[in-house]
């Protein structure tokens, strides 16, 4: 007998054992009896913790950038050249 003879396939989701409905209206597993159309994959997804995460949109703030620090070190410099050059002048004496 060819399969789409014996209806649709179904694979129990209480004991995993691979069946066909045989186009009976209520599909029951043989082994268990565990009506097929009350398994947790065909219903929707009630809104747990993933549901109120997901509703609440996630604000990122834009981050400015930072001014250039060139303008401080080449302060630094400038006074660390004038210390050195007067540390000369004082050897120099």
């Amino acid at each position: 007998m060819p399969a789409k003879d014996l209806g649709t396939k179904y694979v129990c989701f209480k004991c995993s054992t691979k069946f066909y409905d045989m186009k009976k209206p209520d599909p029951l597993c043989p082994k268990c009896g565990a009506d097929q159309r009350e398994s947790p994959a065909l219903k929707p997804p009630t809104e747990g913790r993933r549901g109120r995460l997901a509703a609440t949109p996630k604000v990122i703030e834009p981050i400015e950038p930072e001014e250039p620090e060139a303008a401080e070190e080449e302060e630094d410099l400038d006074s660390f050249d004038d210390e050195a050059a007067e540390a000369e002048e004082e050897e120099d004496i």
